[in-house]
Formats: structure tokens, C-alpha cells, sequence
């Protein structure tokens, strides 16, 4: 005897009951373009269609009895089988901007899903036009800083030495480009009374620490 829910189905027979239903669906994960991303989904036994899609298009289908099809090289699959269930790792190789968006798992017989977010972020360029700069007593000076091909925005901050700057110190301006990469300047204005190393980072969430250019501001003592 067989009866259909919401969530599951199941199969009655002499001391015999199988739900199927999803255990646990993918997790939100944020990775730097051209890297990997992966997703995992743990269904309980007795499943028989799984299927990951990529912004509502299917990618990769896995079935219980013949393994997984594979529609591009850039998605591919692990599988893991243990006494609670069964779990397919989808794997993004080589991740681009257009990837971002909604990931789901979904099993057939009955239709569930779950889903996460990807958010693919790309590592731009920054620097300081000069590595040294001489700088005479009494006079102000603006370091410009330039961070170009990012995504999102990046943060910017600056540090002198060790420390970090007052933000009230510098102004940063921020563009986004036709391509949907952004770009970002920012402008130190400080006068020295000593010689100082500058720092200029940027930062976004994939990145494990922000990316820095530096500039070494050496102080002339107008008595000299």
C-alpha cells in the first residue's frame, strides 16, 4: 500500500515503512571567482532522483540506481553513502561572477527542495601610484589610492604604520563599471611631522585578509 504526503511518501508493507525526505540541504557559501564552490545534500535512504540546480537551471542529476549525469565539466559531483543517508556534494569549478545566485537541491518522488545562496566575489587590483613620496614640514598632502575590477565594492581603509587611520581622514568614492565589476578611489589628506609608512587595503568577505599597497612617505625637517 502506498501513500502520498506533502513531504514524503510512503510505502507500507509487512513491518516495512520509508519516508524520503531531504536530512539536511546546502549551506550559503561566498569564494573568490575562479575557485571552487560546494554544496552538500544529505537525503535519507530509499531516494531516487536527486537534481542540483544553478539559478532555477538543472546542472547535474543524480539517480539511486545508475549514479550521475554530468551536463558541463564545470559542475561535477562526489557521493557519500552512510548508515543515515545519502549525501552529493555539488562542486563549481572555476566560479564566475554569473554563477552567483541560488543553489538547490531537489529530490523527485515526492518534488522537495532546499537551497543556498552563492555569492561569487571577485579579487581586483589596488594601488598607490608612487611606492615613496618626500614630504617637507608643514605641508599637507593627498595619497590617492585606487582599487579597480572588484566585486562587490571593496572596503577601503588606511593605516599608518600600525595603526589604523580616522576615517574622517580620507574620503573613497565608489563606481560601478558596465561589465558589473566596481571600482574605488580613495583620498588621504594628512600633513607628517615624521617619516611614516602608509598602508591602503581593501577587503570583501571571500578574501581571507584584505589586499594592501603601500607607500613609504619619507619627512624632510625644514631645518635640515
Amino acid at each position: 500500500v502506498v501513500y502520498v504526503f506533502t513531504d514524503c511518501v510512503f510505502f507500507f508493507l509487512p513491518g516495512l515503512c520509508f519516508c524520503y525526505s531531504i536530512i539536511n540541504g546546502p549551506t550559503n557559501a561566498t569564494v573568490l571567482a575562479g575557485s571552487e564552490a560546494r554544496f552538500n545534500c544529505t537525503v535519507s535512504v530509499g531516494w531516487v532522483i536527486l537534481i542540483w540546480l544553478s539559478n532555477g537551471n538543472p546542472v547535474l542529476t543524480v539517480i539511486n540506481s545508475e549514479g550521475a549525469f554530468e551536463t558541463s565539466d564545470r559542475f561535477t559531483s562526489q557521493n557519500y553513502t552512510s548508515s543515515n543517508g545519502f549525501t552529493s556534494e555539488l562542486i563549481i569549478h572555476n566560479t564566475q561572477l554569473s554563477d552567483s545566485g541560488k543553489i538547490e537541491c531537489s529530490i523527485q518522488q515526492p518534488s522537495k527542495s532546499s537551497f543556498a545562496f552563492l555569492s561569487v566575489q571577485v579579487n581586483g587590483s589596488l594601488f598607490i601610484k608612487n611606492s615613496t613620496l618626500t614630504v617637507t614640514e608643514n605641508k599637507t598632502v593627498e595619497i590617492v589610492c585606487e582599487a579597480l575590477g572588484w566585486a562587490p565594492a571593496p572596503e577601503i581603509t588606511w593605516m599608518t604604520n600600525d595603526s589604523f587611520i580616522d576615517k574622517s581622514r580620507y574620503v573613497t568614492q565608489q563606481s560601478q563599471r558596465s561589465d558589473g565589476l566596481h571600482d574605488a578611489l580613495s583620498i588621504l589628506t594628512l600633513t607628517l611631522t615624521d617619516t611614516e609608512i602608509l598602508t591602503c587595503l581593501a577587503d570583501i568577505e571571500a578574501l581571507p585578509n584584505p589586499q594592501n599597497a603601500t607607500l613609504t612617505c619619507i619627512f624632510l625637517n625644514s631645518t635640515i
